[in-house]
């Protein structure tokens, strides 16, 4: 190392009474920081702290000036060199106390327990005088290194020392005891509290291990010491070793240790390490609590202003108010539109909006449904997977995948954003409302585009199953029928010989029952609207609860059918409703992240219950 280039790191406190701690703060603060030094200050009222690194000359100029001042003219402080700056940044702070102690009486600024100097404590070792070391440190450090034959005190904070004190044999009250610790800081509490505790020969290894190896080396002791810094451990000569820290757990990792398996750089440790299901598991119960109570009521069965937006198209640039919601919604009506722009619930940035307001392409128009009572919904919404991209779920129905007619706080997307607030899923794909099972979800755009596009070309693999009326006499059959892109009043679609989308669904029969129904897997090649729905009603085999296609005849003619059902459909059916017996059991996609084919299984149907394999 070459000296000239080399980092100067001090370690030194020292317990003194001090006042007007913010001012001090400010001053020493920009003082170190026009010095380029980097570290920590603690000032306490009780005294202060600090971790500082940098170079030579600003070390020196740094501590000449806190010496100038009478609290510090004495401090004391230890060094090692570094080739590298151990710190981040510059930090001084303000606290209660120097160390952590909770101990009410323990006053180090005027009293402490005897000190034994590094030298001493050595010529005592070389000598075999009875003499009992104690390491009041973590047991975390203590694993790393400590004197031989010492007694851990057996502690994972300090706050814990009073505690320990009670369980040390009461043979030791009588011995002389030696504490060590980093730096010779807790020792400074924790010889007070012996003393009161009744232990009669009490003395503190003045400057701790760090003092110890700048004046006497590594005799008497075996391994290194851990240090609060980006070095994490220093051997006898002080010099860095090959001791890494655990990002997640802040413990110690040797070599061994970071050769384990068990060690993600960032992520896990053999100290801190759960294996992925113990991981997914815990965050899953802690998911689904928050979900069972966002749900409990459902959001949108309190009476709050539903606020819908509408954003103008270029189509419309320069119409009225009340003839663009009357163009944009003809269903509505013109009068009713009226009556909405008098009540003064038509809003353009917050500001109503008269019928005959002129409205301009990109306008946010806002309509506004006051006192708003949701219908209810089956918030039965259980997570399956979660991981750094995706987010699987099993959707239950009924349940809207996103705000929509009637529903707004009351879907799937706006409960779980509520649940993962401030983080924003984003759906991959859509079920309908009254179809439950494997949902995916992404964490970030990324993630979201690439499970997309896998649906839009369709190398996602996808599994239902669905309880059809009728007994298909092939066990396995497809259906290649086209399909409208125009949904009907009641949104359904239907199979056309032309001018359709182009779809393909293939079956397998699973089960047939005695009751004239049949158990069937469905694989949709594409991802056309109600493509499973319309595909089965069209061979003549409808799904069990279906709303709209249910009662369509084996050779219905889809105009008139639709024609005759549109009064009575729903696209959401009403929770006390028979289900509609359409169930996304399985997804194959490719993960984002590992780029390898990954499946998803939700558990059974409950209306499958009844059918035994």
């Amino acid at each position: 190392m070459n000296p000239l280039n080399s980092i100067v790191n001090i370690s030194s406190y020292k317990f003194v009474t001090l006042d007007n701690l913010a001012a001090r703060r400010t001053t020493m603060r920009d003082f170190a920081k026009s010095l380029q030094l980097k570290g920590t200050i603690l000032l306490t009222p009780e005294g202060i702290n600090m971790f500082l690194a940098g170079s030579r000359e600003s070390i020196d100029t740094f501590l000449a000036n806190l010496r100038s001042q009478n609290e510090f003219h004495d401090l004391e402080t230890k060094e090692s060199v570094s080739d590298r700056q151990p710190f981040r940044r510059l930090l001084v702070k303000i606290k209660k106390e120097i160390i952590t102690f909770g101990v009410d009486g323990i006053e180090p600024a005027k009293r402490t327990s005897p000190k034994l100097s590094a030298t001493e404590l050595k010529q005592w070792l070389d000598d075999g005088k009875p003499v009992q070391l104690l390491d009041v440190r973590n047991d975390y450090e203590v694993e790393l290194g400590t004197f031989r034959g010492a007694v851990p005190i057996g502690i994972d904070h300090f706050r814990s020392f009073p505690e320990a004190v009670q369980k040390l044999p009461d043979a030791m009250k009588d011995l002389p005891v030696v504490m060590f610790c980093t730096g010779g800081i807790r020792c400074e509490k924790a010889g007070p509290y012996m003393e009161q505790a009744g232990f009669q020969h009490v003395y503190q290894l003045d400057g701790g291990i760090l003092k110890y190896f700048e004046q006497c080396g590594g005799d008497h002791y075996d391994g290194d010491c851990f240090v609060f810094d980006q070095r994490v451990t220093l051997n006898p000569a002080l010099e860095e070793t090959d001791v890494q820290q655990c990002f997640a757990c802040q413990h110690p990792l040797t070599l061994e240790d970071q050769a384990s398996a068990k060690y993600v750089a960032s992520k896990s440790c053999p100290y801190c390490y759960q294996p992925p299901e113990v991981i997914l598991a815990d965050v899953l119960e802690r998911r689904h609590q928050a979900i069972d109570k966002m749900v409990s009521p459902l959001p949108g069965s309190q009476p709050y202003e539903n606020v819908r937006p509408m954003n103008v198209p270029q189509r419309y640039d320069g119409l009225t108010t009340l003839d663009f919601l009357d163009a944009l919604h003809p269903h509505f009506g013109k009068a009713a539109w009226r009556t909405k722009c008098d009540s003064g619930l038509i809003r353009r940035r917050s500001q109503t909006l008269d019928a005959n307001a002129v409205v301009r392409a990109g306008d946010r128009i806002e309509h506004v449904l006051p006192q708003t009572v949701e219908p209810d919904v089956n918030g039965q919404i259980r997570i399956l997977h979660e991981d750094d991209a995706l987010v699987v779920v099993n959707k239950p129905a009924p349940l809207p995948m996103h705000p929509c007619g009637r529903f707004n706080r009351n879907s799937l997307i706006s409960i779980l954003n509520e649940v993962y607030r401030p983080q924003v899923l984003r759906m991959c794909h859509r079920l309908d409302a009254n179809t439950a099972g494997v949902v995916l979800l992404a964490k970030n755009r990324n993630a979201a585009r690439m499970i997309q596009s896998q649906f839009e070309n369709g190398t996602a693999k996808k599994k239902y199953w669905a309880m059809v009326h009728g007994v298909p006499s092939a066990d396995q059959f497809a259906c290649d029928a086209r399909i409208t892109d125009k949904p009907s009043a009641s949104g359904g679609r239907k199979v056309v010989e032309s001018d359709g989308l182009t779809a393909r669904t293939e079956f397998t029969v699973l089960k047939r029952l005695e009751n004239g129904t049949s158990l069937v897997e469905a694989r949709p090649l594409t991802g056309r609207t109600n493509q499973i729905r319309v595909h089965l009603a069209h061979l003549g085999f409808p799904i069990c609860g279906d709303p709209i296609y249910a009662n369509l005849s084996p050779d219905f003619s889809a105009d008139a059918a639709h024609a005759d059902l549109e009064s009575e459909a729903k696209q959401t059916l009403d929770v006390t409703a028979p289900p509609l017996c359409l169930h996304s059991i399985e997804l194959t996609v490719q993960h984002p992240l590992t780029r390898d084919p990954v499946t998803f299984r939700s558990e059974s149907p409950a209306w499958l219950d009844e059918v035994s394999f």
